[in-house]
């Protein structure tokens, strides 16, 4: 028997690796002579580079750049096959958790320290660059990304705009004379499942400004000024980005992302099974267990069990594909006809959050041998 381990990890609790191997750890106690095969899992969200770099054998990397507040912090990213391809997550460097309602302030919010880690997996070599644009604290369009990178944002006096998404009002002109030449040859991969424009009602401000603290008068005002933004990257590169589904994730990191590099978007998970050779793996498998910490009706939207469900049955439809979740959430039913076979929660009673992810690792044994011990007495 074959059985491939391809889970998403546990938020706050396991990563996708620790959370392949407790599962192994279950199944091996029913079948100890079976091929195990593990293929630790993301969806271009928070995991996504500790598990390429798990199942690529890579290396990680330490930043010191600017977080969204312009202070200094340390950031890290993957480097993955002989250092040719860089994982990013941008929540490394621009993320929700670097601000609190006391700081919380998307007019100066920046991502200038995300464009310090592309930056420096150009400098390290990379020819493709993987960035997950999850969990922003920004609403900036790009634009400090951009600065990092060697973009010039002017005024009307020539003097280059300060961070934040409230700047961008002052825009006059976009000069790329002096952006990283090497830029040219990195393709750069932006792992996003939003599909939201840059403005408008369904735009970064709008959507997305609220949780990053923005009242509906900021909310208006940066709207705005992503609208004016949009013009002049149009005006002087030639891009038109304002309506682009997807331009407005990430505050709109995603317009910077499409007008000042080589990019491409691309769902989270579908990337990750690229690169982990999944349908590789699953092709001759007989069971495929996948998972995350909570799977509900939502999964269906790009989460990793569905990705890793479609992926095994577009090559192997007679695998059996099984989940497991810390938490089993409403309308799982919905993910049974995209290729999930059962669907497991691995927490064996009522307990506090906190004692449920201090017992992942044991409650994943036990469920997974009990799974074992079914997939047998059935065979």
């Amino acid at each position: 028997m074959k059985i491939v381990l391809a889970p998403d990890s546990y938020k706050n609790s396991l990563t996708a690796k620790e959370v392949a191997n407790s599962m192994r750890c279950g199944f091996e106690k029913v079948y100890p002579e079976a091929e195990y095969v593990n293929v630790p899992m993301a969806d271009g969200g928070e995991g996504t580079v500790q598990s390429l770099v798990d199942a690529k054998n890579g290396q990680m990397v330490t930043e010191t750049v600017v977080n969204p507040l312009g202070n200094e912090t340390d950031a890290q990213y993957g480097l993955i096959d002989d250092g040719s391809v860089a994982v990013i997550e941008m929540a490394q460097a621009s993320g929700i958790q670097f601000i609190n309602r006391y700081t919380q302030n998307p007019y100066v919010a920046t991502t200038f320290g995300t464009g310090q880690l592309i930056k420096s997996a150009v400098e390290h070599g990379a020819k493709t660059i993987i960035i997950g644009i999850g969990g922003s604290a920004t609403n900036d369009g790009g634009a400090g990304m951009a600065q990092a990178l060697g973009a010039h944002l002017l005024d009307d006096k020539g003097e280059e705009l300060q961070y934040g998404g409230a700047m961008l009002s002052k825009l006059a002109k976009v000069d790329v004379s002096e952006l990283m030449p090497e830029l040219a040859d990195v393709k750069v991969i932006i792992a996003s499942d939003v599909t939201n424009p840059l403005t408008g009602e369904n735009g970064a401000s709008h959507v997305f400004g609220p949780q990053k603290g923005a009242n509906p008068e900021m909310v208006d005002f940066l709207d705005e000024s992503l609208s004016h933004y949009a013009q002049i990257l149009k005006r002087d590169l030639n891009k038109d980005l304002e309506n682009v589904p997807g331009a407005g994730a990430a505050g709109g990191l995603g317009a910077g992302l499409l007008a000042f590099t080589n990019s491409e978007m691309r769902s989270g998970v579908d990337i990750v099974v690229d690169y982990t050779n999944l349908q590789t793996a699953v092709k001759d498998a007989d069971v495929v267990v996948t998972g995350e910490g909570q799977i509900d009706f939502q999964t269906k939207f790009g989460k990793t069990p569905i990705g890793v469900a479609k992926a095994t049955k577009a090559v192997n439809p007679n695998a059996t594909v099984i989940a497991i979740a810390g938490s089993v959430g409403e309308k799982i039913s919905e993910l049974y006809p995209l290729g999930i076979d059962a669907i497991f929660t691995c927490v064996p009673g009522v307990e506090e959050l906190s004692k449920a992810i201090q017992d992942t690792d044991k409650n994943l044994q036990q469920v997974s041998e009990n799974i074992a011990r079914l997939i047998k007495n059935t065979k």
